[in-house]
C-alpha cells in the first residue's frame, strides 16, 4: 500500500519513550503516525491532519486527556475521529468517565502492543470500514483496490498510480472537501515538495478518464476551497 493511504494515528502522549515504543510497533503494523506531547498540539494536529484515530494518554501537561477528547468532539471536523484512550488508571468510575468524554475505547497502562494493534483495527473497522474493504463503491463506480480496478457501469476506467490514489481517498471520504493542501499531504505524502496546481492537473485527469463515455461528472469543485466526490457535482 502507497504509504499514503496507511492509516494515519496521532499519538497524544508526552513520555517520549513510550512515544517511540508506540511509534515502532505502529508503523510495523503498516500504519502512519504523528505525534504529539500535549493537549493544545493535540488539537491543532488532529484539526490539520484529520487521523483516522487518536491514542490519546489521561495525564498530560497544559489540558488533560478528558478535555481534549471533549475539545475534539465539540468541534465538526474532528468530531467523528475515533479515540482510545491510554491510562495508568484502571477504575471502573475512571474507564466511564473516559467514555463519557467521548473515548471510543479505553487501554489501562501497562499494555502489550499487540493488544494495542488489536484494539485499534477493532476501532478502526467500526468507524472506518472502507479502511478494511477491498472493493470501495460509490454511485456507478467500483473499485476494486486488491485488483488494482476501476470499474464504472460496467466499464474499465484507466487510471495513472496518482489518480489511482485519488480516487480512492476522495471514495473513503464521499461528499468531504478537501482543499489542495490536504490532498498534497494525503496522495503525495508529507515529506514531497509538490506545487499545490499539480493536484489541478491530476483532477483534470481523473475527471476525464471517469467521464470518458460522457457520464455524469463526480468531481465537484468547491471554489477557494477544494474538491469532493459527489453524486450530484453536475
Amino acid at each position: 500500500m502507497n504509504s499514503a493511504l496507511k492509516p494515519l494515528i496521532l499519538i497524544v502522549e508526552d513520555e517520549v519513550d513510550l512515544v517511540t515504543l508506540l511509534k515502532y510497533n505502529l508503523e510495523k503494523e503498516g500504519f502512519r503516525v504523528a505525534a504529539a506531547n500535549d493537549g493544545e498540539e493535540a488539537l491543532l494536529l488532529a484539526n490539520e491532519q484529520t487521523p483516522h484515530l487518536v491514542l490519546l494518554d489521561w495525564m498530560l501537561p497544559l489540558m488533560s486527556g478528558l478535555e481534549v477528547c471533549r475539545q475534539l468532539r465539540r468541534n465538526p471536523k474532528t468530531r467523528e475521529i475515533p479515540v482510545i484512550m491510554l491510562t495508568a488508571r484502571g477504575e471502573e468510575a475512571d474507564k466511564v468517565r473516559g467514555l463519557n468524554s467521548g473515548a471510543d475505547d479505553y487501554i489501562s497502562k501497562p499494555f502489550s502492543p499487540t493488544e494495542l494493534v488489536a484494539r485499534i483495527r477493532a476501532v478502526l473497522r467500526r468507524s472506518s470500514p472502507a479502511l478494511s474493504e477491498e472493493l470501495l463503491r460509490f454511485a456507478d463506480v467500483v473499485m476494486d483496490l486488491a485488483a488494482h480496478r476501476v470499474r464504472r457501469d460496467g466499464r474499465d476506467v484507466h487510471l495513472g498510480p496518482t489518480e489511482f490514489r485519488l480516487l480512492r481517498h476522495f471514495m473513503q471520504h464521499p461528499g468531504r472537501v478537501f482543499s489542495r493542501e490536504q490532498l498534497l499531504d494525503i496522495v503525495w505524502g508529507h515529506d514531497v515538495y509538490v506545487e499545490p496546481r499539480t493536484v489541478d492537473v491530476h483532477i483534470r485527469r481523473l475527471r476525464k478518464a471517469l467521464n470518458e463515455d460522457e457520464f455524469p461528472d463526480l468531481i465537484r469543485t468547491v471554489r477557494s476551497a477544494g474538491y469532493a466526490l459527489d453524486a450530484n457535482a453536475d
